[in-house]
């Protein structure tokens, strides 16, 4: 198990020094809080546009950054022979696929979690259709500003890297932030609990997405990893509606069935509609999702170990 908790750990650390993390997470961040700025003057939607429009740059932004972290982190040592060199020692096959795994899902819930929380601050600045919380609004983007520059100037004085304190230190303010408006602030015009199951909700589609992404990493590389991703990222979106049963053919009804069940539902983890028509999320709804995502995790991390069993380390060290 230290093999694999030791893996993990790199991992995690090697994913968010990736410039490109840092990148994505402050575009989706200044994104998310601007919202109720393009939003303002709809009559009687802009809660629910900001609400939507925040959930779905939670969810692509971190969908993307799943694929990203795996394709660079697993590919590259693919190529670089830092496979052959782990694999040379006592590390089995499965305690490395496992502990890229974890590393990369936890860096992947770390920036939609960020994510989560910069959404329930922009729902709270967008007061009604006439104007926003224009301190709240300040606030939040002085703290984005706040975390470039401690990443700046630890990176000056102390040579650490710039996506990673950057990366910390964004999240501890934005994290600080939403717990200030939930305690402080009068709560808005939408249930905050249905909102928090919907974006829970979108953590276990990440953690789902990660997982197939570390699978696939393990046998192609960055772009051909990233097209398969996006196949089933869109392809999932629409399996309610392309794997229906509306034929007599039961051979046509099992391929239905087998591709409904191998391509997973991502309209499952999308609760932004109930939230838009002020629907209540049973409790149930999230158990179930949780059970599917767990069984869709376990399914996929099994799926990768068999990818990498009979994997030739060292074939992309030659290429």
């Amino acid at each position: 198990m230290s093999h694999l908790y030791r893996i993990a750990a790199n991992t995690f650390r090697e994913s968010i020094r990736e410039p490109v993390y840092f990148l994505m997470l402050l575009s989706a961040l200044l994104l998310i809080g601007h919202y109720p700025w393009m939003t303002i003057f709809v009559f009687f939607e802009q809660l629910k546009l900001v609400v939507d429009s925040s959930m779905a740059t939670t969810m692509i932004f971190s969908l993307a950054i799943a694929v990203l972290c795996a394709s660079y982190t697993v590919s590259r040592e693919m190529r670089n022979g830092t496979v052959l060199l782990l694999l040379s020692k006592p590390v089995p096959r499965w305690s490395f696929v496992l502990g890229k795994i974890s590393g990369i899902v936890f860096a992947s819930l770390l920036f939609c979690i960020i994510c989560c929380f910069a959404s329930v601050i922009s729902v709270y600045v967008a007061v009604d259709q006439f104007r926003m919380e224009m301190h709240l609004y300040g606030a939040f983007v002085g703290l984005l500003a706040c975390g470039c520059a401690a990443g700046m100037v630890m990176n000056f004085l102390k040579g650490s890297s710039f996506a990673e304190f950057a990366t910390y230190m964004t999240g501890l303010l934005v994290a600080g932030m939403f717990c200030y408006c939930l305690k402080f602030r009068p709560e808005p015009a939408l249930s905050m609990a249905d909102l928090g199951k919907a974006l829970f909700m979108l953590n276990i589609g990440v953690i789902i997405m990660a997982t197939i992404a570390v699978g696939a990493a393990t046998r192609m590389d960055v772009v051909p990893t990233m097209c398969l991703c996006s196949v089933f990222f869109f392809v999932g979106l629409m399996s309610s509606h392309l794997f229906l049963r509306t034929t007599d053919s039961e051979l046509l009804n099992l391929i239905c069935d087998f591709c409904y069940a191998v391509i997973p539902n991502w309209q499952f983890f999308w609760l932004a509609d109930a939230i838009a028509v002020g629907r209540t999320i049973p409790r149930a709804y999230v158990i179930d999702g949780c059970i599917y995502g767990a069984i869709y995790f376990a399914v996929a991390c099994i799926w990768a170990i068999v990818l990498f069993q009979d994997r030739e380390a060292a074939a992309g060290a030659r290429d």
